[in-house]
């Protein structure tokens, strides 16, 4: 195991794991497993959907979707911003590689 990293157990709907996780993001590792395991009771207990990876893979699909269209305070649209970076990046690398032929 790599210094400064340490095993966690952690439940999701009652089965256990374990991760390898960095000692300073504990914390935060805690805070995804109980969001995770939360969604994926309400995904279990408010649909018809039966089995562990169905519901796993609901909830993933539902959590996907509420990143892709977070919104930060201000009405700010995060996937917006995403996308215009992308773009941005592809400009630049256009420009870049144009600028490359020239040399």
């Amino acid at each position: 195991m790599a210094a400064g990293v340490k095993q966690i157990d952690f439940k999701v709907m009652g089965r256990e794991f374990r991760v390898a996780c960095p000692e300073n993001e504990e914390r935060e590792l805690k805070e995804a497993v109980a969001y995770v395991d939360r969604r994926m009771v309400e995904i279990r207990d408010k649909s018809k959907v039966i089995g562990i990876e169905r519901i796993a893979i609901m909830t993933a699909l539902a959590i996907a979707n509420d990143y892709l269209h977070a919104k930060v305070p201000g009405e700010y649209d995060v996937a917006d911003f995403r996308r215009r970076i992308v773009s941005m990046q592809a400009s630049i690398e256009a420009a870049m590689a144009e600028q490359e032929k020239l040399f």
